[in-house]
């Protein structure tokens, strides 16, 4: 089997991802799950063919440094790819990306949403852990923006992932190592490269959300992401990254440029093909930029709870619609809860039954 076969065979199943592993059989993740692509296991020699066709003019960096991340269509599929070294064999994961930039409306998204790429400037954060349908959320975002907005958008990403077509706006796309040697250095280049929208890929360094936070305040929109889980944590790792001596100064930085953080995850469907996208929501108002400037993050979760008239939604509460509407199995909504004492209130006797029709998302359709 061929590695364009593979990834072939993967997007007809609809799988996200796709492991190889010397001595193992390659495996495609469906639904987030692994499962056998063939009853072939990988030979150490197949292996190494893979990661030299794969990686190409970076095969020897490969050697050098033990790990290579770029992006690549193979086979008419654009796909992310992390080739490594393990036990000194070679091994790949493979995330296949959509074949085009699904609209806002596709995703499942929650109606508040609408409002990120209207915003003019300051920060907005999307956050949750790898394989949470991050990238493809920003993607179409700013693929809105392009056809609704004259602006110049310019991206920092490692690797570039999804390819835009320019339309109404200006679109450069930097990737690091290759047009810019870090994040931060990139950010700072974009100031004074005249864009109205940044995306940075990664927030999760001190010089990169210290640049961001500056170009927020000088009149930029800034998409970012964030490897968390809350809004609340979300705020706690951006300002936990400098000295304490400036995290006051952070604190109130974040609570004049913030503008909105909204966590993902995805769960499997109760039908048992495709998953849901489950969203938590914060958009800062008076009282949530008070909490964000006195350091009361745990106070947080109270006014998202108060504040459903901006749109604002905790996963928890997230979690609970959809086991309502019977997009979720009640194990799935168990083992993504966060107050385990919600539990008991959704229970009561049978799931109640599906209340009109279903919003099936992309995420249904395609990982």
């Amino acid at each position: 089997m061929t590695i364009t076969e593979l990834v072939q065979g993967a997007y007809r199943e609809g799988a996200s991802d796709i492991h190889l592993v010397c001595g193992l059989p390659p495996r495609y993740r469906v639904d987030g799950s692994l499962r056998d692509a063939s009853q072939e296991k990988l030979t150490e020699e197949t292996c190494a063919a893979f990661a030299r066709e794969l990686t190409g003019a970076k095969f020897d960096a490969l050697n050098e440094v033990g790990e290579q991340d770029f992006a690549l269509t193979v086979g008419g599929v654009r796909c992310r790819l992390n080739v490594f070294l393990q036990q000194g064999h070679y091994s790949a994961a493979i995330r296949l990306l959509n074949d085009r930039i699904p609209g806002m409306s596709e995703l499942g998204l929650p109606p508040v949403a609408e409002e990120f790429p209207g915003y003019n400037q300051g920060i907005v954060l999307i956050t949750g852990e790898t394989g949470s349908g991050k990238s493809t959320t920003l993607a179409s975002i700013l693929n809105h923006i392009n056809q609704t907005q004259t602006k110049h958008i310019l991206t920092l990403e490692d690797p570039v992932e999804y390819i835009y077509t320019p339309e109404k706006c200006v679109i450069n796309q930097r990737e690091i190592g290759r047009d810019t040697r870090s994040f931060p250095a990139g950010l700072r280049a974009a100031l004074r490269e005249d864009p109205d929208v940044i995306l940075v890929g990664e927030m999760r360094d001190l010089d990169t959300i210290e640049t961001a936070l500056t170009a927020a305040e000088t009149g930029h929109l800034v998409f970012g992401t964030v490897h968390t889980n809350s809004a609340a944590d979300s705020i706690d790792r951006i300002v936990d990254v400098f000295p304490a001596e400036r995290q006051q100064q952070i604190r109130l930085q974040l609570s004049m440029t913030l503008k909105a953080v909204m966590s993902q995850q995805l769960l499997p469907r109760k039908s048992g093909r495709g998953r849901v996208l489950a969203c938590e929501v914060m958009k800062t108002d008076g009282a949530i930029r008070n909490l964000i400037r006195e350091g009361k993050t745990p106070q947080i979760a109270n006014s998202i709870q108060t504040t459903g008239n901006l749109g604002n939604i905790l996963m928890d509460r997230a979690l609970q619609n959809l086991l309502a509407n019977g997009e979720i199995s009640r194990e799935t909504f168990r083992s993504a809860l966060r107050d385990p004492a919600l539990e008991k209130s959704a229970a009561g006797g049978a799931e109640p039954k599906t209340r009109g029709k279903l919003k099936a998302g992309i995420y249904g359709l395609t990982n």
